[in-house]
Order: C-alpha cells, then structure tokens, then sequence
C-alpha cells in the first residue's frame, strides 16, 4: 500500500500533466513529496514534539516507526488522490484513460503492451466518476425520451464499415496522370459525394436535397403538421421519408449560435418553439426531427450524449441527436451537424448529408449516447475507448481512407510528428499542423500515393491540431476530414 497509493496519485497527476502538455517530470519530481519526503518529515516532527511533551514521563509507544510512516503515508496520498479526483473528476478521467500510458509511449514490446491494456482498462474502471460529475446540458431540453432502448443490433456480414480501423485492404485504382502544382486549402471547402442519389437507408448518400422538400408549397410550411402531411404523401418509401424530415429540419432552421457560445441560458428549444423562430440548438433540431416523424407515422427517438468535433476536446461534449428506425432497423442521424458550421462565432449554412444513416462504428467516433444500446453496436464502447479514438469524421472513412499510425487521439513528440494513411482512391490530401494558439499552421510533408507517409516539424514547443484535408481532384477545395491532437516539447 506503501507504494500503491503514492503510485496512483503520481499516475493520476502525471497524466493530466500529459493531457494538459504541463511538465510530467515536474509532477514525477512532486511524486517525492507523497512518498517518503512529507510522510517522514510528518513522522519526525510529531517525534520531536512528543518527546518534548513526555521528556519528564515514562514513554510507551504502540506503533513502530515504520507502522506510523505507513500510516501516515497513506493518509497523506489518499487525501491528495481524493482531493485531485473531487476537483477534477472529468478531466482526470479522461487524462487516464488518454494518456494513463504516457510513460510507454513508442514502446512495442509484448511486456509494453500488456502494461498498457492493464493501465487502460483500469483507466475504463473509473467511468463511474466521469458519470456522476457529468451534467448534459441538453437533457432537460429534450421534449421525451425513448421509453426503452434498443437490443444489441449485430452488423451486416457483409458491412464495409462494421470496424473503421482495421477495414480490409482495399483495392487501389488505376494510375491516373495528373498536374503537380501544390493547392491551397479553401476556408469554406465544399463536400464531394462518391454515390448517387439515396435508395433506402444507405450511406453515404450524395448531399441532395429531398425533392418533395425542394418543391414544398407555403401552405405546406404554415406548421409541423402541415409539413409531415405534405412528406408523408410525397414520399412512400420509408428511409426516403426519413431522408426527407432530415433534408427539411437542416435546411429549414439556423443553428443558435449566440446561444451556444452563452450556455448559461436557451430559449425553447420545443419543437412548436423552433419550427417558429428557426433557430435552435442541437435538442431543438431533435425535437423537431422527431416531431414531424410523428406526423408522418415514422419512428424517430431522441438520443442525448456527448459528441466531438474537430478542434474539441478528445472526451466530447453535451449534444443531442436522433435515431430512427427503418424497416425494423435503428439508424442513427445528426441533422444539426449536416445543416452547417461555426465560424468565428457565426453560423454558416453548408447542407450535407454525412450523418444521414451514418454506420454505427462510424458515427462512434464523434458520437458517444449516454445511453450504451443507443451505439446500435454488439460490443459498445466504452468511454476510455471512445476517447482514445483519433478523431476522423465520416467523410474520411468514406473517401476510403484508413489511419495506419498512430491510433490515438492525442500523442506527444519531441519536434517532429509522423503519420501514416492507407489511400486505396487516391484522393488529394493536405496535412497541416495548427496551433492551438492560432499561429500560422504548419504544411506537413507528404510522400507515397497509396500508402501516404505524413512528416510535420520541426514543431516548435506546443500543442497542435494536426488536421488532414481531402478532395477527389488535385484543383478542387479541400474538406477537413479528420485529426490527432500533437503535444510537442519543441
């Protein structure tokens, strides 16, 4: 216990540290404190000072030396470990459980790589303190909630996307030739789409706007119910339908931007509420996805959790979205996030349909419901897991693309980062490395088509978000599709 307790409080300590990009060997360094620096010297005042008190008496101690520097060892590290898990129980755990193994970090040895599963998994154990702190602040301002959630839905055998990790090798195209010339990234890229038009719940689906949407009347548009009469007898086939509330509710309101970037105060976000003012958060647009389903005799639920973008932290945050289910079969979709984007404190309107019937596996990577059966996936994943995930959107996975190395959300090197893609399409890409404080982004090395091998650096001391850029034709604009945080001592 001697040395567990004070191990545990370094381990907790210390990956914070590394999840902050703070000095781990100053913490490492402070782990003397714990054990024996603050024990001992404890020990030897409180000797020195009953010796003066009993200098005239006859002394007779019960506890050794060393049962009181146990002792005493133990209260000192347990009162710091619950100090530090009581103040900061989020962030604790995500440091655990994203950078518990810091420390073996590169190591590739079978001892390495049992120590890192024990440390992880252990990590995972603590779950229950992310949980009992974590509040999602759009829970209450959901109008229902599922009355039970779904049994484990096994995928397809023949689902390309049931792991987007270790997908199978992928065939590689003819060689085309093509110009050189180094592109820009386009500060507003637009969304290629590699498919046709959706038939059933498919994905991905090129990002056309719903016919019977395109061409709704006004007087279909006077209210919730006048608009699911309208789809429901413009669209017979279900997922075409659910196709077509998703198309309206992200084409039909403006994400709250002001009320966001606030999070003290939101305005209704009841369906009735939004589809009037046209302006919501994410709980408004489920409110209103689910509402209109209603009408259209479609069964669509609200899902609450937690989701990541680009630029955020690696554990999420509160957000809400919805399921619905299609010929027996739940599909999860995010209108919110396939209506537009922030940008520098704004809402820009950019339609697109990557999160229509998005794979679970895939929506997994951003997605994380409060609720486990909400993953739609045999084996859910935990939160740790979650959290370790690199970052990548579904567009990457759809341009084929697959993360070799390294398979972590967030890493710290010393001056220069490398990482690398499997490309079977050939697709353009650009890599960058941008600062967290906004400084000029830093344009990565490139080399090889098929399998790309992405060198950055040398980075100067800091922490960067190391973004990857995709496009079909070398000229065209460029959408961000993924990234991995990089901490660099520079």
């Amino acid at each position: 216990m001697v040395v567990v307790a004070p191990a545990l409080g370094v381990w907790v300590a210390s990956s914070l540290a590394a999840y902050r990009n703070g000095p781990v060997w100053l913490v490492c360094v402070a782990g003397l404190l714990l054990f024996p620096i603050v024990p001992v010297a404890w020990d030897m005042l409180s000797e020195l000072l009953r010796r003066r008190r009993t200098a005239a008496k006859r002394d007779r101690r019960v506890l050794t030396t060393w049962d009181r520097i146990v002792l005493r060892t133990l209260t000192v590290n347990l009162a710091f470990l619950g100090a530090l898990l009581w103040s900061r129980p989020e962030a604790a755990f995500t440091a655990i459980s994203t950078r518990g193994d810091w420390f073996l970090e590169g190591a590739t040895s079978s001892a390495a790589d049992r120590a890192r599963a024990a440390l992880l998994q252990a990590a995972d154990g603590l779950q229950w303190l992310y949980e009992a702190a974590h509040d999602n602040q759009y829970e209450a301002l959901i109008e229902s909630k599922p009355a039970e959630a779904p049994a484990p839905q096994p995928a397809p055998v023949d689902d390309a996307w049931s792991d987007p990790w270790e997908r199978p090798p992928q065939p590689e195209p003819a060689p085309t030739a093509e110009p050189t010339p180094a592109p820009e990234v386009a500060s507003e890229p637009a969304i290629e789409r590699p498919t046709p038009e959706l038939a059933g719940a498919t994905w991905p689906s090129e990002a056309v706007v719903h016919p019977a949407v395109l061409a709704m009347p006004e007087d279909a548009r006077v209210s919730i119910d006048a608009v699911g009469r309208h789809l429901a007898a413009s669209e017979p086939d279900p997922a075409r339908r659910i196709k077509a509330i998703h198309d309206f509710v992200a084409t039909h309101l403006a994400y709250d931007a002001a009320s966001y970037l606030n999070r003290a105060v939101y305005p209704d976000q009841r369906a009735e509420a939004v589809f009037a003012s046209r302006l919501a958060v994410c709980a408004g647009y489920a409110n209103l996805m689910k509402a209109i389903a209603a009408v259209t005799g479609d069964e669509v639920v609200v899902v609450v959790g937690d989701a990541r973008g680009l630029s955020r932290e690696v554990e999420g945050e509160s957000h809400a979205w919805n399921a619905a289910r299609v010929d027996g079969r739940w599909y999860l979709i995010d209108a919110t996030w396939d209506s537009g984007h922030l940008k520098d404190g704004a809402f820009v309107r950019e339609y697109r349909s990557d999160y229509l019937f998005v794979p679970p596996a895939l929506i997994g990577v951003t997605h994380f419901p409060e609720e486990p059966a909400w993953q739609l996936r045999e084996q859910p994943l935990t939160r740790g897991e979650f959290a370790r995930q690199p970052m990548m959107r579904p567009k990457f996975f759809a341009d084929g693309l697959q993360l070799l190395d390294p398979r972590r959300s967030q890493v710290t090197v010393q001056r220069e980062f490398a990482m690398s893609l499997d490309n079977p399409r050939a697709r353009n890409l650009i890599v960058k490395a941008v600062p967290e404080d906004s400084s000029q982004a830093i344009e990565c090395e490139l080399t090889g088509t098929r399998k790309v091998d992405v060198a950055c650096g040398p980075l100067p001391a800091g922490t960067y978000a190391v973004r990857i850029y995709t496009s079909p034709t070398l000229y065209g604009t460029y959408q961000g599709v993924g990234e991995v945080q990089v901490h660099a001592a520079g």
